[in-house]
């Protein structure tokens, strides 16, 4: 609630141009002051033509629509405004990754990409490995919102997904469980097999009500399984990679996700999650101002616009 105040201060202020908000959100009528008209405007300035573009051209799935989403607190839309800008410089998407985990000396263009970029939004893989059908770019099965591809120092190849989160936070009541019902059965049916051959999650006795179906862990496990089946069927994929660096976004004044104690664990977030890990190395939480420093005195119009839109600096 707090962050949405401050971005409809914004709109007031004309931090979005001529844009004074008070638009519709998907298909109701009714007007919200922290809803862009265009949803273009959302977007930082000097990506926008090139965003709308890019999503076109990959048939991407917008969040909440057809076209850029006017809310102004869309994860999509932030990490889109963070990262699209430097997708071509080879240079910052290296040092950005190695202020998280710093042991790369070179970030490889990605497959998926037609104009030699090095950070690809809504990633998926090229075939089926999770039981979910014909992966499509940012809808109807598991994605990342953004994916890097790197060398280390001992030239072993890393693929590195990217999970961006804003001001999401869940619920964890009995209603929430993606294992119940119909569908819930059909999620069980389609990942119990694959968290049972996955070397990095812990299996359980029966995942039924369990913390895997529970978000946000429920997209973790998916994305979890994801980055390991890649490097599983590196072969028939091709993004190839020997590791995977799973990066999760989350600003540190989120506390309605991070300090949350969920209902089926009696922990906070990350808490809850490690202890479904068993290689603590493979997931980083990490600030988007801390993620973003490396590239501050290059990039430094793009950093005074995200200090003022979303850091509150």
């Amino acid at each position: 609630m707090a962050e949405r105040t401050r971005q409809t201060e914004l709109i007031t202020k004309s931090f979005f141009g001529e844009d004074k908000g008070c638009g519709c959100f998907r298909r109701k009528q009714y007007q919200y002051p922290f809803i862009l008209k265009d949803g273009s405007n959302n977007l930082y300035d000097p990506i926008r033509e090139d965003v709308v573009r890019y999503f076109k051209d990959n048939r991407i799935s917008w969040w909440g629509g057809n076209k850029p989403t006017g809310h102004i607190l869309s994860s999509q839309i932030a990490c889109l405004n963070h990262l699209f800008l430097i997708r071509k410089d080879p240079a910052a998407v290296l040092a950005l990754i190695n202020g998280v985990y710093n042991q790369f000396k070179k970030v490889l263009p990605l497959a998926c990409e037609k104009d030699n970029a090095y950070i690809a939004f809504e990633a998926v893989s090229d075939n089926d490995h999770l039981n979910e059908s014909i992966p499509t770019r940012g809808s109807n099965c598991t994605s990342v919102d953004a994916l890097v591809l790197a060398i280390d120092n001992n030239d072993d190849i890393w693929l590195i997904p990217i999970e961006w989160k804003y001001t999401e936070s869940y619920f964890d009541y009995p209603s929430s469980d993606k294992s119940a019902g119909d569908k819930g059965t059909a999620r069980l049916k389609r990942y119990t097999n694959i968290i049972n051959n996955s070397k990095q999650l812990n299996s359980l006795p029966d995942y039924k009500g369990s913390i895997y179906f529970y978000e946000p862990f429920y997209q973790l496990m998916r994305q979890t399984l994801w980055a390991e089946q890649m490097l599983n069927n590196k072969e028939t994929e091709s993004i190839k990679a020997d590791h995977y660096l799973h990066i999760h976004v989350i600003p540190k004044a989120n506390t309605d996700l991070l300090d949350k104690v969920y209902r089926v664990s009696q922990k906070k977030m990350e808490d809850t999650w490690r202890e479904m890990l068993l290689d603590q190395s493979k997931y980083i939480i990490v600030d988007p101002a801390t993620l973003m420093k490396p590239v501050s005195s290059s990039y430094p119009e793009l950093f005074n616009y995200l200090s003022e839109r979303y850091w509150n600096n």
